[in-house]
């Protein structure tokens, strides 16, 4: 069996993963006590583990010594490449890419080698362009939802808000609803504007990943929400191992 792990800035996600299928799985903040519980019946039977993170040095040791203290499995970091089967990264130095960037798309490409976008709504959101050929095309990232109210919230001294209706894009008559709504009215248009690119580079399947994913969906975006992508492309490169 092998543990697959994908930790962003905010939250930790895993699964077990064997030949018949997923084993066990979780998610949560790194130092929570029952993170891990769901893999106590298994421990012994970890073959491997393998790690996607954008997270600091700090935390990465963190979990990796929380890994350690759970099973004595060797534990892989996977970064960012500059290719893997046909999938071609356009940085010129890969490493420079958020590992779940990549991860993401090669999850993306093993599902569907012809061309596609991958969202990945995270802390941060970002859009990637996958040609058919296999060449990635370049991406955008922007400030996810949590980003954005921390923002307001820290830099703005007088905007002050509570929690609001969030799913009204009607405009707001007070702070809050402002603030909320003004956040709906955003996604919307990033939803719109990312089926339009689609379009526009001939690009027929949106991949859609990331805690936030779901609600870019509410909002418009045609594609599909697979949770677990990241997850994905990082078993597939450990399954594959130096070979690419």
């Amino acid at each position: 069996m092998i543990l697959l792990v994908d930790m962003g800035n905010t939250r930790v996600k895993w699964r077990l993963q064997s030949g018949h299928g997923v084993m066990a799985s979780g998610v949560g903040r790194l130092g929570e006590a029952g993170l891990f519980a769901g893999l106590a019946p298994f421990v012994a039977q970890v073959e491997a583990v393998a790690v996607s993170t954008v997270a600091s040095e700090p935390f990465r040791e963190e979990l990796a010594a929380a890994i350690a203290a759970r099973v004595a499995a060797p534990v892989t970091f996977y970064w960012s490449e500059a290719r893997r089967k046909g999938l071609r990264n356009a940085y010129k130095d890969p490493l420079k890419m958020g590992a779940d960037r990549w991860h993401a798309m090669v999850g993306a490409w093993q599902r569907n080698p012809k061309g596609c976008l991958v969202v990945d709504a995270g802390s941060a959101i970002t859009v990637d362009f996958i040609a058919p050929d296999g060449a990635h095309l370049g991406g955008y990232i922007l400030a996810g939802r949590g980003m954005m109210l921390r923002g307001l919230a820290q830099d703005a001294a007088r905007i002050d808000y509570h929690t609001a209706d969030s799913h009204s894009l009607a405009p707001g008559i007070n702070t809050s609803e402002c603030v909320f709504h003004g956040l709906q009215w955003y996604w919307r248009a990033l939803a719109e504007r990312i089926n339009l690119e689609a379009g526009e580079w001939g690009l027929a399947t949106t991949y859609v990943t990331g805690g936030d994913g779901s609600e870019l969906l509410v909002h418009g975006l045609t594609g599909e929400y697979c949770p677990d992508l990241v997850l994905e492309g990082v078993a597939a490169i450990a399954a594959e191992g130096c070979d690419v």
